[in-house]
């Protein structure tokens, strides 16, 4: 039976030379040796920054990697293409924009055909709140978090990266929760959830002080619950 994976980073933090250990965890589920592991840099507008920095965390050992630029586009079928990785990482940014664009050149219809075929989906930020039905970002405003509620929805909830990485986050996600917001997963920086199908079925982290919490409101209050994790050397 296929597995439909989603693996949701809060968010990346530089790891010194080396393969960052969310990166290797996800690695690890694929079944080759030598993945196919495919960029999707939407977020940055396909900044080439961001595409550097996505072939800096990989070896040519470890896999085999390739880009899917959109603004300039050189993949004709990008269902096929993308059904012939066995994982697609996604790169942070603009959310939103990501969305809009991804549409218009029907990459979410492809993304979820090929989640469904079992290809392995994961990314930090804007490439882990794509999943979700509805999050916190600053795709409207850099100086302002605020509600995105436009999301795949592969995920059912909410979701909110960058837990511990920026002081609005916690505040904001904890206020719209309170106001009706739908329940869900924060995730600090550093640390990821492992969902299978829809559900979770591992918590990762790189360092002591990075989790995942599950945040949901029971009666008045706002209750924000620590997820275990398994810390990656």
């Amino acid at each position: 039976m296929v597995e439909k994976q989603i693996i949701a980073f809060g968010g990346l933090r530089p790891s010194k030379g080396k393969t960052h250990p969310l990166i290797n965890y996800v690695l690890s589920l694929s079944k080759g040796d030598r993945p196919k592991v495919c960029f999707i840099p939407t977020a940055t507008g396909d900044a080439a920054t961001s595409i550097v920095a996505f072939y800096d965390r990989f070896t040519a050992s470890n896999a085999e990697t390739s880009h899917l630029s959109l603004f300039n586009r050189t993949v004709y079928d990008v269902e096929e293409y993308l059904l012939s990785q066995d994982i697609i990482m996604v790169g942070g940014g603009n959310t939103a924009n990501m969305l809009a664009t991804w549409r218009i050149h029907e990459v979410d219809i492809a993304l979820e055909k090929a989640w469904k075929a079992g290809v392995i989906m994961c990314g930090g930020s804007a490439g882990s709140l794509c999943w979700f039905e509805c999050g916190t970002t600053d795709s409207f405003n850099l100086y302002e978090l605020e509600p995105l509620y436009d999301g795949l929805g592969f995920l059912p909830g909410s979701h909110c990266p960058h837990y511990d990485g920026e002081e609005q986050r916690r505040p904001l996600y904890h206020r719209l929760i309170s106001e009706g917001f739908a329940h869900g997963y924060a995730i600090d920086d550093d640390a990821a959830i492992h969902f299978v199908g829809t559900d979770v079925r591992n918590i990762i982290s790189s360092r002591d002080n990075a989790g995942a919490y599950y945040v949901e409101k029971i009666g008045d209050q706002v209750i924000e619950t620590s997820l275990e994790a398994t810390i990656l050397s």
